[in-house]
């Protein structure tokens, strides 16, 4: 079926045309520059309709010189990414007409070749100042691209995170643990400031970092802030990476300049709006999805293409909840990256079925999306779990369960995507000193949960991102008992499908206790 979906992006002959912005000989000379920017869109394709129809707009009125750029994760979070490997996706961005596009993390989900391959087709420069081939002297994109409005030049320089390396070390890695990209974790702040010298160079007179670097410090990788902090000669960063909805903020860089940082959120909650005037004043808002009006025919009929042909696949139901299976808490906000949630529940239980083991096991960070009350189709289940990750069995030692489980929580209640959602298993978390205590496995036979025993081994039903960095690479080496090629959005449908007969019970309408955080 995935080969039928992928096939799908060559029959869409709109998406052989597209829309150039970046240079305009309007009759005014002397306009305000707007740069209309997006983040994190992870598959939400509907908003790329309207982003493109505010962009034409502008465009049509001849108020300012007017550009579209995105931040990065685009090609992964959702159904079109996971079943096209993101060929869908970049049918639709390539009718958008881009000035300038940088690469998040999720780029690399399906592997750098990949990658590589889809972005030739996006008809945008794509930019990126630390992502490199191992060894080499100059980066695999440009490092930033300039484009000129009226008679102003504005540098786009990008950056993606070097946590990447981490959490999609899959593609940065080969099998036998050989570095084949390098994303200059240590080197970045350098990195980006030859880029904006170099661009200064040329003439430029607005430096935009179009940033995946995201808000918070995770580990000892390096964000926006600290980027501005050391540095000189950036006028605003347009950041992504943490789905931090931020209108405007700054941080003053070396030269106690205070810049700008922004980011839209995700999914097309908002569409950025950067304002360089002509007296080259900087100012940045954010304009709910919902309050535009304006849409694109041309990208509107590649989006609605491409759902129609998804829709016979996508919308059959395969059970329905009475209560939302959630990623947030009560608040709205994201938890499933910090405490044990229903749908992390549900989930994990899956595994377990599925491979006949002990425990269940899944990083909250691969859970993507809420499954609302109502009828759960396929296409809530992919949305959910849509990265390429395959169910297995594998078998480990109680002893290296505790460390990973430790490892894993060391940041609550600070989120962490290796936050481990599990089935078959309980364990206390202890903020206060970072450890995890009362780690205990259901024993089939007495039907009771029972104290972890550090020197027997238990079997886990999991998915293969265990092996490619996931869980900090705790359980990467245990021996492989089973290796399937069903997807996991697959092994969690059946059990909902077939296992539960269709209908979510009352067990799973709030968290079972499993995770005790004190």
């Amino acid at each position: 079926m995935k080969k039928i979906i992928y096939l799908l992006a060559f029959v869409f002959t709109l998406s052989s045309c597209s829309t150039k912005s970046g240079l305009y000989s309007g009759k005014k000379s002397k306009k305000n520059i707007v740069v209309l920017y997006e983040n994190d869109v992870h598959c939400g394709i509907d908003g790329y309709t309207k982003f493109a129809g505010l962009r034409d707009a502008i465009q049509r009125a001849d108020t300012a010189w007017v550009a579209a750029v995105s931040c990065g994760d685009y090609l992964q979070g959702g159904t079109i990414g996971s079943l096209s490997r993101g060929q869908l996706v970049i049918d639709i961005l390539r009718n958008i007409g881009y000035d300038a596009m940088t690469i998040g993390n999720h780029e690399f989900d399906y592997g750098t070749p990949h990658m590589k391959e889809l972005l030739e087709k996006v008809n945008a420069p794509v930019v990126c100042a630390n992502f490199y081939d191992m060894g080499a002297q100059s980066p695999c994109y440009p490092a930033y691209v300039i484009r000129k409005y009226g008679k102003k030049r504005v540098a786009f320089v990008g950056a993606v995170t070097p946590e990447t390396m981490q959490s999609e070390s899959y593609s940065i890695f080969d099998n036998d643990g050989r570095q084949l990209y390098d994303l200059k974790a240590k080197e970045l702040i350098p990195v980006i400031q030859q880029a904006v010298n170099q661009a200064r160079k040329e003439k430029a007179d607005y430096v935009v970092l179009l940033s995946h670097l995201g808000e918070k410090v995770t580990g000892d990788w390096t964000n926006s802030h600290q980027v501005v902090a050391g540095t000189r000669g950036i006028d605003v960063v347009l950041d992504g990476h943490s789905h931090s909805p931020i209108p405007h903020e700054t941080v003053n860089n070396l030269d106690g300049k205070p810049v700008i940082i922004t980011q839209t959120g995700t999914q097309f909650a908002n569409v950025g709006k950067l304002i360089i005037t002509k007296k080259g004043q900087v100012s940045t808002e954010l304009i709910p999805i919902a309050d535009i009006s304006y849409t694109s025919d041309r990208v509107s009929a590649v989006t609605d293409s491409v759902k129609a042909a998804l829709k016979p696949i996508v919308g059959r139901t395969v059970a329905t909840c009475s209560t939302p299976l959630e990623i947030n808490g009560t608040d709205g906000k994201r938890i499933v990256r910090s405490q044990e949630t229903n749908l992390g529940d549900i989930i994990a239980d899956a595994f377990r079925h599925a491979m006949n083991a002990d425990i269940g096991l899944v990083n909250g960070g691969g859970i993507r999306n809420t499954i609302p009350a109502g009828n759960i189709t396929y296409e809530h289940v992919v949305n959910t779990l849509p990265f390429e990750n395959y169910t297995c069995l594998i078998e480990s030692k109680g002893s290296d369960i505790c460390n990973m489980l430790e490892k894993c929580t060391a940041k609550a209640p600070q989120e962490d995507g290796f936050f481990p959602q599990i089935s078959g298993l309980r364990y206390t978390i202890n903020t206060a000193n970072h450890t995890v205590t009362d780690v205990q496995v259901f024993d089939k036979a007495s039907g009771t949960y029972q104290a972890i025993d550090p020197n027997r081994n238990y079997t886990i039903g999991t998915n293969s991102y265990y092996a490619t960095g996931g869980f900090y690479d705790t359980l990467k080496h245990c021996k492989v008992l089973k290796q399937t090629r069903e997807l996991m959005c697959d092994t969690f449908a059946k059990y909902l499908e077939e296992t539960l007969g269709g209908t979510v019970g009352a067990d799973y309408q709030q968290p079972q206790g499993r995770i005790m955080i004190k």
